[in-house]
C-alpha cells in the first residue's frame, strides 16, 4: 500500500500549497495586483488598505480594513464672538441706517405735501386777504428731526407765552397808569406804560427772529453757527426778562416793586391795579425760569451733537462768501481801489 492510499495518513501534509516558496510566490503575485490597479487620479480611491491573510490552504486573501472617520477639533468659541469695535462699527451702522430712514422718510412726506421747491411761508398765520403775508416757513414734523422736535417745541412755547406776558404788562401797566393819574401819584407810570407799548412792537418780532428762529434753524441744518447766536442772545433774553419781573418803574414793566408801591397807596384801584401788576411779575419770573431750563437742555444737546465754536466760524465765512450782495460789495469795492490807483499813477507821471 503506498503512501497515498493511507487513509490514516495526514491530508495537509502532502498539500503543496504549504511549501514557504509557494505561498512567498503568491503574496507577491497579490501585492503586484493591487499596484497595478492603483490610480493615483481617481476622485474616489479604492480601498488597498487590506491586508494579506493566508486561509488554512495557503492562499493568499485580502481581507479590508474598516476606514476610520475624520476627527475635527472644535473650534475655539471666544475666536467666533465680535470684539468691541466690531459692535461699536454695527451699532453705529444701525444708527446711520436709522438716521437715513429718517431723512428719506421726511422728504417723501415733503414730496407729497407741497414739494421742497414749492413750500410757501405759513408763519404768522395771517388770512388770506391780509395785506401782510407769512414771512416764514414752520413745519416740525418736516425740517425737525425727531429727537429734537420736543426741544424746538418748548423753545416755540416759550416765545409764545412771552409774547402773552408783554401784551398783559401792556394791560399792567395802563391800570399803572390811570390808577396813579386818579390817586394823583407821582411815579413814573407815564414812562412806564409809553415804553409798554414800545416793548409789545419791538419785542415781539426780535424775540421771534433773534432767538426763536436761530434755534429752529439750528436743529434743522444741523448749524453751529446758528447754536452760538441762539446762546448769546437767549442768555441775554434771560436776564432781561429777570429785570422785567422786578418791575422797576419807568422801566417798561410792572412787577414785583411797582405792585408794593400800588398795595402802599391803600386805595382800591390801587390794590386792583396791584394784584394785576404782581400777575404780571409772577409771569415774567416763570418766564426767566423757563428760560433758564430751555438754556441748559440745548447746552447739552449741543455738546452731544459734535459742534465747536470752528464749526461756526466756518460756516460764518462760508455763508458771507456765498451771500451774492457780499460779493457784489467786494467787487466794486476792488474795483474802485484799482481805479483809485491806477489814476494816481497816470497823475503822477
Amino acid at each position: 500500500m503506498s503512501e497515498f492510499d493511507n487513509p490514516f495518513a495526514d491530508p495537509e501534509a502532502q498539500n503543496l500549497f504549504r511549501d514557504p516558496s509557494i505561498q512567498q510566490a503568491a503574496r507577491s503575485q497579490a501585492t503586484r495586483q493591487v499596484l497595478n490597479d492603483f490610480n493615483p487620479f481617481a476622485d474616489q480611491l479604492p480601498n488597498y488598505g487590506s491586508q494579506l491573510q493566508t486561509n488554512a490552504r495557503g492562499s493568499a486573501t485580502m481581507a479590508p480594513t474598516s476606514p476610520q472617520p475624520a476627527v475635527l477639533e472644535p473650534l475655539d468659541q471666544s475666536l467666533l464672538k465680535p470684539s468691541w469695535e466690531e459692535e461699536d462699527l454695527r451699532r453705529k451702522k444701525v444708527e446711520l441706517d436709522r438716521r437715513d430712514e429718517e431723512l428719506r422718510m421726511r422728504e417723501e412726506q415733503l414730496q407729497r405735501s407741497v414739494g421742497y421747491e414749492a413750500r410757501r411761508n405759513n408763519f404768522p398765520p395771517f388770512p388770506t386777504r391780509c395785506p401782510i403775508q407769512p414771512c416764514f416757513y414752520q413745519d416740525f414734523t418736516v425740517d425737525i428731526p425727531g429727537e429734537f422736535q420736543k426741544i424746538t417745541k418748548m423753545v416755540y412755547y416759550l416765545w409764545i407765552g412771552y409774547v402773552f406776558v408783554l401784551l398783559l404788562n401792556f394791560v399792567g401797566s395802563l391800570a399803572y397808569f390811570i390808577s396813579s393819574s386818579q390817586h394823583g401819584m407821582s411815579n413814573h407810570s407815564g414812562t412806564t406804560f409809553g415804553l409798554s407799548i414800545l416793548y409789545c412792537v419791538l419785542f415781539i418780532p426780535c424775540s421771534f427772529v433773534c432767538w426763536y428762529r436761530p434755534l429752529y434753524k439750528a436743529f434743522r441744518d444741523d448749524s453751529s453757527f446758528n447754536f452760538f447766536v441762539f446762546f448769546f442772545i437767549f442768555f441775554f433774553q434771560f436776564c432781561v426778562t429777570i429785570l422785567q419781573c422786578l418791575g422797576i418803574s419807568g422801566w417798561g414793566t410792572v412787577g414785583l416793586i411797582t405792585s408794593i408801591e400800588m398795595f402802599s397807596a391803600g386805595h382800591g384801584g390801587t390794590v386792583a391795579a396791584g394784584l394785576i401788576m404782581i400777575a404780571v411779575g409772577a409771569l415774567f419770573g416763570a418766564s426767566a425760569v423757563g428760560d433758564a431750563i430751555a438754556l441748559i437742555r440745548v447746552h447739552r444737546i449741543f455738546r452731544s451733537s459734535g459742534a465747536s465754536f470752528a464749526k461756526a466760524q466756518e460756516e460764518f465765512a462760508r455763508g458771507v462768501m456765498s451771500n451774492s450782495t457780499v460779493q457784489q460789495t467786494a467787487g466794486n469795492v476792488a474795483a474802485s481801489a484799482a481805479r483809485t490807483t491806477v489814476q494816481q499813477t497816470w497823475s503822477s507821471n
